[in-house]
């Protein structure tokens, strides 16, 4: 990686998509420390610390590089985006129109949809202003976090801050995938959990010599990090190919077809975004009770919390349980066996051993099931090791390490760097002749 890195910056194209990837996230970073008006963030911060952290607020948190706990002017991060981009991608597959300007559109098709996008992301972050300005408002008069003697247009600066800053960061993101290196919301995502990672380091000497966790504790979780780590970046490379064999065909004087390819089918097809559905959903009853006065054990709500609680074994299991419904969720979204099959009958190809149509088909969706098991199990360990830590070792829950956010900064690193490395090879044609 550090050599793919000395390369690029070799390169003097490749050395100014770098810059303007660096100074986008400065000025990302820069956003992210800019409070919102008329807002307390260090009342905020001590409110969320107490109440929210092990919530589904607490993941976006960690998603936003700690700037929703801070009412920053781009609290709402990435998330307005992400959202409105999986709810077109579900409306895509529901809705016929939108479906043919997907697929039969062209790149005009691809424009609108992306368009469309923008403006629901817009339409999204006014929303999630609002709920979130409501949010600090309730608790305000509690733990001081709003300014005294408020009114309307107070409260409008503040939706419109959010909404504004949720735009900024589209934009942003946008901007580096067109001029600088990789996904431009990937890198966003990327620099707000990594941002993270000074502060959980500094406090882990802190919490040993407190005894808040033992040293053979963090050595424990050190090792099963890079182990992890390893299995992120072996599954992130593997795949399953599906032999295809395309027919001859003469045209004239000329033979076309006749060669041998494959189709291949990424073990993880799904990415992290099962995990981000499962994780919101189940922590979904940790947030509303946060909102209550229900204590955890006292009464029978009180059970039911302390049942639905993030740091309880039934949690796990649940979490566990609607990691693999939405991996078999968004594969059956990604990947249609009936369309594939019908791409490869109009084209010439066939699968050896199986007929075209029907017979290639259920082979593909046969597959495709056995692939969302592993992916399905991958995620599973990936995302539970570091809560089934934080349950039997002292002090590791402390640490905030979630699985999702490994997942994310590690397939991230590979996507960049693998992106560079196109980019390089498309410049040195030295390459080719070898």
């Amino acid at each position: 990686m550090l050599t793919t890195i000395r390369n690029a910056w070799r390169t003097p194209e490749l050395r100014k998509k770098i810059l303007f990837t660096l100074l986008a996230l400065l000025i990302f970073r820069i956003g992210n420390a800019v409070t919102v008006p008329f807002v307390n963030s260090d009342a905020l911060q001590s409110f969320f610390d107490a109440s929210l952290a092990t919530t589904a607020l607490g993941f976006y948190n960690t998603l936003s590089g700690s700037a929703f706990s801070q009412a920053t002017i781009l609290a709402l991060s990435i998330q307005p985006y992400i959202n409105a981009s999986i709810i077109i991608q579900l409306l895509t597959v529901a809705i016929p129109a939108l479906e043919r300007m997907s697929k039969e559109g062209g790149e005009e098709g691809k424009k609108m949809i992306e368009r469309i996008t923008r403006y629901t992301t817009v339409g999204l972050g006014l929303l999630m202003g609002i709920a979130y300005t409501v949010m600090l408002h309730n608790y305000s008069l509690e733990y001081g976090i709003l300014d005294e003697g408020l009114n309307f247009l107070h409260y409008a600066v503040i939706v419109l801050t959010f909404t504004a800053g949720s735009a900024l960061v589209m934009w942003l993101g946008e901007q580096i995938t067109q001029y600088g290196i990789g996904n431009g919301i990937s890198i966003i995502l990327f620099a707000n959990i990594i941002s993270r990672l000074p502060v959980t380091l500094i406090n882990m000497p802190s919490q040993i010599a407190t005894g808040a966790m033992a040293w053979w504790a963090l050595l424990i979780v050190v090792l099963v990090m890079a182990a992890l780590v390893l299995l992120i970046i072996f599954v992130n490379a593997a795949e399953r190919r599906i032999p295809i064999q395309y027919a001859k065909r003469v045209v004239g004087r000329k033979v076309y077809g006749g060669q041998n390819t494959n189709l291949p089918i990424k073990v993880n097809m799904s990415g992290v975004m099962p995990v981000i559905f499962a994780q919101s959903i189940a922590s979904l009853p940790a947030t509303i009770f946060a909102f209550t006065s229900v204590e955890k054990g006292k009464g029978f709500m009180g059970v039911v919390r302390q049942l639905l609680d993030t740091d309880s074994w039934f949690y796990v299991l649940i979490y566990a349980v609607m990691i693999f419904g939405f991996a078999y969720f968004y594969a059956a979204i990604q990947y249609d066996p009936v369309e594939i099959s019908n791409n490869l009958k109009k084209n010439g190809g066939f699968i050896p051993g199986f007929r075209p149509g029907k017979p290639t088909a259920d082979f593909i969706k046969k597959v495709i099931s056995k692939i969302t098991v592993f992916g399905a199990v991958y995620l599973a360990i990936v995302c539970l090791m570091p809560l089934i830590g934080g349950l039997l070792l002292p002090g590791v829950a402390n640490l905030g390490i979630g699985g999702t956010s490994v997942i994310i900064v590690v397939g991230v690193a590979l996507e960049t760097v693998q992106s560079l490395e196109a980019q390089m090879l498309m410049r040195h044609y030295k390459g080719f002749l070898e």
